[in-house]
């Protein structure tokens, strides 16, 4: 924070807070009449004479607000809230959280540390470490996957048998721990309105012709996608469209389409191409919490784990 908006905090919270106090005490502090017969009210009259009295407060109300007022100030000293003063009691955000997490490791590390030498495949069978996973799924995951792990449009399926990255357990414990970008390029101004259209019509007929078709055997429009696909995209989806996890590119062959499968879907990320992060969580959580996070999530999989 510059100095110039340390300052302004400062004024305009302790401003405010004065301010406040002078008001309070200025419209509760009962005014003398001109003349003692006279009563002193807002000036409101109803029926003729019946009027409001402008009284102060009640003391026991007013000094509430008093108190009020002194519990911020005093609040202010100890704990941050004008700029850049931290406070004389040190306290932040980040040194509980920090606090807390570290008193969680002692409670609970212990739990997790019983897990270390499983090896993932066994944990996948094992209910306590899968319940163990399922809790830190619902707190993690569950956002961007949800709550069945099904995932939605833009966010992978974490229930079928399709991996980006590839499913072996020093896989998907690379994957949690490290987390992953992947990213396919707008081909738009490459290929033009023509040349999606003509990409879209080959990868219609890939899964027809998994992926290894004799191109007399190709409409002459989907020929042309094809050489335009050879062209442009073979470098991550490979000659035969399945893919490379090393890459995290996706298998253009099967029904599992991470962005959608409509043609306007295709088009769409033809032309603007895409760009997806899972966050890395080893910032968060131990290797025994990864690793039992990664056995619930295999455990989800229609594979199971197993290699492709």
């Amino acid at each position: 924070m510059s100095g110039f908006w340390n300052v302004w905090v400062w004024v305009l919270t302790l401003g405010t807070l004065a301010g406040c106090l002078w008001l309070l005490q200025t419209l509760t502090t009962k005014r003398k009449s001109k003349q003692p017969e006279e009563k002193d009210t807002t000036g409101h009259v109803w029926d003729g004479d019946l009027v409001e009295l402008n009284n102060p407060l009640p003391r026991w109300w007013l000094w509430l607000f008093w108190i009020t007022g002194i519990y911020m100030l005093v609040y202010l000293v100890v704990y941050p809230g004008l700029g850049t003063f931290a406070g004389i009691s040190g306290w932040s955000q980040v040194s509980q959280y920090e606090a807390e997490m570290a008193d969680a490791e002692k409670r609970f590390g212990n739990v997790f540390a019983a897990f270390a030498d499983t090896p993932i495949p066994q944990l996948v069978k094992d209910p306590d470490a899968l319940r163990l996973g399922r809790n830190i799924f619902l707190n993690r995951c569950t956002t961007c996957h949800g709550s069945d792990g099904r995932g939605a449009k833009g966010f992978p399926n974490l229930a079928d048998a399709a991996w980006l990255w590839g499913n072996s357990p020093e896989a998907v414990v690379a994957t949690i721990t490290n987390g992953r970008t992947g990213t396919m390029p707008a081909l738009g101004p490459a290929l033009g309105e023509q040349g999606v259209t003509e990409v879209i019509v080959y990868l219609r007929a890939l899964p027809k012709l998994s992926g290894a078709a004799d191109p007399g055997a190709l409409t002459p429009e989907a020929a042309a996608g094809q050489q335009r696909f050879m062209g442009l995209c073979v470098g991550c989806h490979g000659v035969d469209a399945k893919g490379n996890q090393i890459l995290g590119a996706a298998d253009l062959t099967d029904e599992d389409w991470l962005h959608g499968s409509t043609d306007a879907d295709i088009r769409d990320v033809l032309m603007k191409g895409r760009s997806n992060q899972m966050p890395a969580q080893s910032d968060v959580l131990t290797p025994d919490r990864i690793r039992v996070l990664a056995a619930y999530v295999l455990s989800l999989s229609e594979s199971s784990g197993s290699q492709p």
